[in-house]
C-alpha cells in the first residue's frame, strides 16, 4: 500500500489543528510502560492552556498519573466527532512531554479557573488532595485533515504567540465575566451568526490571540479572529467587530 503524502503546512492545516486542540473535550493519551516499554492508552478530560497546550486532570490513583511520574513523554490523541465513517474525520497527534503543576505554584490558578470553564463539572473533585494538573507541552505534531490530507507540524505551527500578551490571565478572566454578564446577546450571536451553531444560552469561556471559545453544555466550538492580535489592547475592537458582524448577519 503506497505511504500517504505528507503536504507541506499551510494556514488551512495550521487552523484546523488549533480548532482541534481547542474544542476537543478528551483524547486518548499515551504513556509508557518503564519495565517494558510498552505503550498505555487511556481516554483523560482535555482543557487548554492560554496558548492552546493541552491541560488534563488526574488523579493519582491512575495507571497514566504513574507512568507519567516516571517517564514524562507521552502523545495526545484529538479526533473530531461527527456521523459516517470516523475515519473521514480530522484528528491530531500531538507529542509532548507533561509537567506537573503544583498546586502552590503561580500557574495553578489560573489553570484551574480555565479548566473549571471547559469543564464545569470537574468542580466536584478538582479540590481533592491526590488530583493535579498537568501541562502537556508540545514538540511537534501530525495532523490528517481526511483522506489525502497529512501533515507534520512543529510546535510553533500549533501554539499561539503570547509575547506582548503579558498579565493576559487576570485580563481575559474579567473580559469574559463581563461579556458574559453584561454582553450575554453578543456571545450568542458570535455562536449562532458566526459559527452556524444552534440557538441557546451560550457563553464565553476563553479569549486568547486568536480567537474564542464558546461552551454551551457539553458542546465547545472555536471562533477564530480575521487575524491574531498583537496585544491585550486589540480586543475589545476585535469583539465589537464580531458583534457588529453577527448583528449584520441576524438582519
Amino acid at each position: 500500500m503506497a505511504k500517504e503524502p505528507i503536504l507541506p503546512v499551510d494556514d488551512e492545516a495550521r487552523g484546523l489543528a488549533k480548532k482541534l486542540m481547542r474544542t476537543a473535550r478528551s483524547g486518548a493519551l499515551a504513556t509508557n510502560e518503564p519495565e517494558t516499554g510498552t505503550p498505555f492508552a487511556s481516554l483523560v478530560q482535555v482543557g487548554t492552556d492560554l496558548d492552546g497546550s493541552p491541560v488534563i486532570l488526574t488523579s493519582q490513583l491512575s495507571v497514566h498519573t504513574r507512568l507519567l511520574e516516571v517517564d514524562p513523554r507521552c502523545s495526545l490523541l484529538l479526533s473530531a466527532i461527527g456521523k459516517g465513517d470516523p475515519l473521514a474525520h480530522p484528528r491530531l497527534t500531538l507529542l509532548a512531554r507533561a509537567r506537573r503543576l503544583e498546586r502552590d505554584s503561580d500557574a495553578a490558578p489560573r489553570i484551574r479557573r480555565r479548566y473549571l470553564l471547559q469543564h464545569p463539572k470537574a468542580e466536584l473533585y478538582v479540590d481533592f488532595p491526590d488530583f493535579a494538573f498537568w501541562r502537556l507541552e508540545v514538540e511537534a505534531g501530525s495532523l490528517n485533515g481526511g483522506f489525502g490530507r497529512a501533515y507534520r507540524m512543529e510546535r510553533a505551527d500549533l501554539l499561539a504567540d503570547l509575547s506582548g500578551f503579558f498579565d493576559f490571565y487576570d485580563f481575559e478572566a474579567e473580559a469574559v465575566a463581563h461579556m458574559n454578564g453584561d454582553h450575554a446577546d453578543a456571545v450568542g450571536l458570535y455562536a449562532t451568526k458566526l459559527c452556524g451553531a444552534r440557538e441557546g444560552a451560550w457563553r464565553l469561556i476563553g479569549i486568547d490571540p486568536e480567537g474564542l471559545q464558546l461552551a454551551l453544555g457539553d458542546e465547545i466550538l472555536r471562533l477564530s479572529f480575521p487575524r491574531a492580535l498583537t496585544g491585550p489592547h486589540e480586543v475589545r475592537p476585535m469583539l465589537i467587530r464580531l458583534a457588529n458582524e453577527a448583528r449584520n448577519r441576524a438582519e
